[in-house]
């Protein structure tokens, strides 16, 4: 049975999950929800997903929503020897860069993003856009010094550690604004835009 991810392709959680499973070589459904395409509020989703939130994925009988479970899930069923590393510890260590990703750089991104892609420009906040990228270059930092002394957050190789602040990283370093100098961080994005699965599912017209 095909894999159904529910989302549409701008949303930076989706991406996650698309890039992943484009990562793993996995054939799947996509279906348009959220954003202007609706659908979210509809009974069939909510019956889904009561967040109204994408992505959801869809695996026989299998309903997951969250996106970095999503990720934690198809590398673990389908990412053996790839996404998904048999030494417990090198996954747990892969895996605490997502969960530092969604609490310390979702939110001042999301206010850089959403003031400057989103909001009409007689509308913005620059105070707040300001204070968002001051705070995603203290926290970037963070991972620029992990990434001066290994090659990905996930360790030696790519893997699930690298995929949510990957996604965040293209529309960082999209957008016109002042960037701190942090070396590593840009080399592993340089490294991450090589990757085919990223071009796909990632590297889209930012909206």
């Amino acid at each position: 049975m095909v894999l159904k991810i529910w989302g549409r392709t701008n949303s930076t959680n989706v991406k996650k999950a698309l890039w992943c499973a484009e990562e793993l070589g996995l054939a799947y459904e996509r279906i348009e929800a959220g954003g202007v395409f609706g659908v979210v509020n509809e009974p069939e989703f909510r019956a889904l997903n009561p967040n109204g939130l994408v992505p959801v994925l869809e695996d026989g009988d299998l309903v997951l929503w969250e996106s970095n479970v999503i990720v934690r899930y198809l590398a673990a069923k389908y990412g053996a020897g790839t996404l998904r590393l048999d030494d417990p510890a090198a996954q747990a260590s892969a895996e605490k860069w997502m969960d530092w990703t969604l609490g310390g750089v979702v939110k001042p991104f999301a206010d850089v993003f959403w003031g400057l892609v989103r909001t009409p420009p007689g509308e913005r906040d620059p105070a707040k856009i300001e204070a968002g990228i001051v705070a995603c270059n203290k926290v970037l930092a963070i991972a620029d010094a992990a990434l001066a002394r290994q090659p990905w957050l996930s360790g030696e190789n790519f893997g699930i550690g690298d995929i949510p602040l990957g996604v965040v990283a293209y529309g960082w370093f999209g957008l016109d604004i002042e960037r701190a100098d942090l070396p590593a961080l840009k080399a592993w994005y340089e490294r991450l835009t090589e990757r085919p699965a990223y071009r796909k599912a990632v590297m889209i017209p930012l909206t």
